[in-house]
């Protein structure tokens, strides 16, 4: 009875989280029916299709990253660094934790890692860029941003634009600016231009934030059916400040 009723409550959670996600994209109606009558089947495949494939997996980090890395894979992850304090698990429990919005926690495992041959290792740097971000550490962003400036990953990278954002919550504005236009390729970089466009907006610049967003609309028609999927959530809120403006 209590395994009965604990897949209920799992079911019904899966759910609330892909029916709010799909209202909150301006998803397609059809969504919505499918993870209604076909609950498990439904939400599996729209949490690979909507979320896996596209940037705002962060958004619903805490209610998504509870279902990627579940207490009990948490606990095992944690299990495994007791009996075996190597960099590869400490990393493991680390994205974990991020995943799952433990992020101080997160942080710290990260900071710990970064020693002797791993002082510089990329993909730890990388996570604390997105780690210190989320809690508003944007000091902390801008030296670890510069190790990696030269790296080919990093210029198409989210970090890239979290480092732009870091630098105006800091008050450098104008290399923040200069930052977000090495990211303004068309067809391209859609998350990071809606957040210029933002940028523009908060520094009184509506008329150029109107073409950030105008311009990001109007290459929608454009792009192919996986470009739209990885794109769709921020060309919809560029169309939303389109409206607005």
């Amino acid at each position: 009875m209590f395994a009965n009723n604990y897949y209920y409550y799992i079911t019904i959670a899966l759910q609330a989280i892909c029916v709010i996600h799909c209202i909150r994209k301006h998803n397609e109606n059809k969504w919505i029916w499918i993870i209604i009558f076909l609950p498990v089947i439904g939400c599996i495949a729209y949490i690979f299709d909507e979320m896996f494939s596209n940037n705002d997996l962060k958004n619903v980090q805490s209610g998504v990253g509870s279902v990627i890395y579940p207490a009990g894979k948490i606990k095992k992850l944690e299990k495994q660094l007791q009996f075996a304090d190597t960099f590869s698990n400490r990393i493991l429990l680390a994205d974990a934790y991020l995943a799952s919005g433990k992020t101080n926690k997160a942080i710290e495992l990260y900071e710990n890692s970064l020693t002797g041959a791993f002082t510089e290792n990329e993909h730890v740097l990388t996570q604390l860029i997105i780690a210190y971000f989320e809690v508003q550490r944007y000091a902390d962003i801008i030296p670890i941003a510069k190790k990696l400036y030269k790296t080919p990953q990093f210029q198409r990278s989210r970090a890239h634009m979290l480092y732009a954002m870091a630098l105006e919550k800091t008050g450098n504005t104008a290399a923040a600016e200069n930052e977000f236009k090495l990211m303004k390729g068309r067809y391209a970089y859609f998350e990071s231009r809606y957040q210029y466009g933002l940028f523009l907006q908060r520094n009184g610049r509506n008329e150029e934030a109107k073409q950030v967003f105008s311009e990001m609309a109007g290459e929608a028609s454009y792009l192919g059916a996986r470009e739209k999927k990885y794109s769709r959530t921020w060309i919809v809120k560029a169309k939303d400040e389109l409206k607005k403006v």
